[in-house]
C-alpha cells in the first residue's frame, strides 16, 4: 500500500501483526499515531516513551508506551540509518499559517481526516513519532537534518495491542530541511510472521 506524498492513511493492525514503512525514494519523513482499537482515549505517546526508556530516540526492541504508560508497538526492524524522532511536534495549519500559507496540508489534519474516516474525533493532536527524521541535541539545542534514508530503507514495527495505526507522508515543503523540500511517497506493508514477511 503506498500513503501518497502530502497524503495519509490509517492501517488497522491486530496484536503480532507487524507493520513495515518503507521510504520509497529516499529522504522522506513520515508521521506515526497510533490509537488504542478498545479506546481511541488512548494512544501511543512519545512523551511518556520517552520517560519509559529514558531515550530520547528510539531503538530497536525497545516499547512505546501510550499516555496510560502502556506497551502499543514494538521497534522490530530497522533498516535505515536509525534516525526517528519523538521531540518534534506534527506540523499544523498554526505552523503554515505563520510561514504565511494559510489552507497547506499538514499532518495534523491529516490525523484528523483519517481518524473521523474510522468515527475518531480526537480533542489533541499527539505528539507522533517522526519516523526517518534526523534531529540531533546540540547542547540546549535541536538541530533538524535532513532525513538520510535511501530509496527501500524500512522500519518494521510490531503491534502489541489491537490498533489503528495512522501514517501521515509529512507535507512540509517550506523547510527544505525537511523532504528536501519536495515530499514523496511512503510504502506500507502490513503482514503476520511468515514468508510473507521474509
Amino acid at each position: 500500500m503506498t500513503v501518497p506524498a502530502r497524503g495519509v492513511k490509517a492501517f488497522p493492525l491486530a496484536a503480532g501483526q507487524h507493520l513495515r514503512i518503507t521510504d520509497q525514494e529516499g529522504g522522506q519523513v513520515g508521521d506515526l499515531f497510533v490509537y488504542r482499537t478498545d479506546d481511541p482515549g488512548e494512544y501511543l505517546s512519545a512523551s511518556h516513551t520517552r520517560a519509559a526508556t529514558s531515550r530520547l530516540f528510539p531503538a530497536v526492541g525497545q516499547q512505546f508506551v501510550t499516555n496510560l504508560r502502556r506497551p502499543v508497538l514494538t521497534l522490530a526492524e530497522d533498516t535505515s540509518p536509525g534516525r526517528h524522532d519523538m521531540l518534534i511536534a506534527a506540523c499544523d495549519a498554526e505552523r503554515y499559517r505563520a510561514l504565511g500559507v494559510p489552507g497547506h496540508a499538514s499532518c495534523a489534519q491529516n490525523l484528523v481526516d483519517a481518524l473521523a474516516a474510522h468515527g475518531i474525533h480526537p480533542d489533541t493532536i499527539p505528539q507522533p513519532v517522526n519516523v526517518f527524521m534526523d534531529v540531533r541535541v546540540d547542547g540546549d539545542e535541536l538541530v533538524r537534518r535532513p532525513a538520510s534514508t535511501r530509496p527501500g530503507d524500512s522500519i518494521t514495527f510490531t503491534a502489541v495491542v489491537d490498533c489503528l495505526a495512522v501514517l501521515s507522508a509529512c507535507p512540509q515543503d517550506l523547510a527544505p530541511v525537511v523532504n528536501d523540500g519536495d515530499p514523496t511517497p511512503l510504502s506500507v506493508t502490513v503482514f503476520s510472521d511468515g514468508p510473507a514477511g521474509a
